[in-house]
């Protein structure tokens, strides 16, 4: 379901091509393209974190579609993408849907830019030690993300990496299929937003998050208490840029800077002061801006610059 009722630069654009792509275990993932639909055209690939969809990319869309063929996901269990239960949500199946996408969308001889936020970072580390893979892509953002201990980094409940009952209390805000109701907003802005985010940017944000099937919220809180793809983090050999808020509670800096340390090809670190965990809607010009610097860089990779079509 797409989050609405807002406007502007947060207004979810219509795609111009809308698909569904078959994972593993015969999962329907729902598939946006934007701009123009030309092979040749240069592919983003943008993954959205736990308990978001495709609308939470919606600034980040507008501001590259004009120049870019931008494709967008829900992951399993949320947005438009059916729930499989606990048994379906993995990293594997993280990696195994980045995969199914990217065969899917980008252009044999094509390399494409992936950009993951969150969870959706996670999933291009957990898919990069496939070939398959690799071979479609040019450039990686990594925003707001980790490679591992995502609990014990957390700041979500303050102490809790010290105070035993709060790492218990912090395991459960996590894993909870917990109704999140109207009244949740101002949790669910300490959470995730820094301390000077705009109201209309707080409740497209909860919209988002409300929205998200608690059944996989939980699922998948269990998945990232557990989750550890460093092997993938130091196979990912192309070249990637860090990025992180400064007022990140969920994968604070800590993260962001263990991730520039391992990286085979860091192409650069950004920490963005007072912003939060969800860099795509707090500092969409950031993003994009970075997206577009991978983009050139991955041009120049290209033999000649050019694009093969699809088969």
């Amino acid at each position: 379901m797409r989050a609405g009722g807002y406007g502007g630069y947060l207004e979810p654009p219509e795609p111009a091509l809308r698909t569904q792509v078959t994972s593993g275990g015969g999962v329907q993932l729902n598939v946006e393209t934007h701009g123009p639909q030309r092979p040749s055209a240069p592919t983003i690939v943008l993954i959205h974190g736990w308990t978001c969809s495709i609308a939470f990319w919606a600034p980040v869309i507008r501001a590259l579609r004009g120049q870019f063929r931008v494709v967008a996901y829900d992951q399993r269990g949320h947005g438009g993408t059916e729930h499989p239960g606990d048994a379906g949500c993995s990293i594997e199946a993280l990696a195994d849907d980045l995969e199914a996408v990217l065969h899917e969308t980008v252009p044999v001889g094509g390399r494409a830019v992936l950009a993951g936020h969150s969870m959706g970072g996670m999933a291009i580390m957990a898919a990069a030690p496939r070939q398959p893979v690799l071979d479609r892509v040019g450039g990686v953002l990594l925003a707001s993300t980790g490679a591992a201990n995502l609990l014990g980094e957390a700041l979500a409940i303050p102490l809790a990496g010290f105070v035993p009952a709060l790492v218990a209390a912090q395991h459960w805000l996590i894993t909870s299929a917990a109704p999140l109701g109207p009244v949740s907003q101002p949790m669910i802005s300490y959470l995730t937003l820094g301390p000077d985010a705009p109201a209309e940017l707080a409740a497209v944000n909860a919209a988002i998050i409300q929205g998200c099937d608690r059944r996989a919220r939980a699922a998948w809180g269990h998945v990232l208490a557990r989750l550890d793809v460093t092997a993938g983090l130091v196979r990912l050999d192309v070249p990637t840029r860090v990025l992180v808020g400064q007022a990140d509670r969920l994968t604070p800096p800590v993260h962001a800077r263990q991730l520039a340390r391992h990286l085979p090809r860091l192409a650069g670190l950004t920490e963005l002061p007072g912003v939060g965990h969800m860099t795509p809607l707090e500092a969409p010009e950031v993003v994009a801006g970075l997206i577009r610097e991978l983009a050139a860089m991955a041009e120049q990779a290209t033999p000649g610059g050019a694009r093969q079509p699809v088969p």
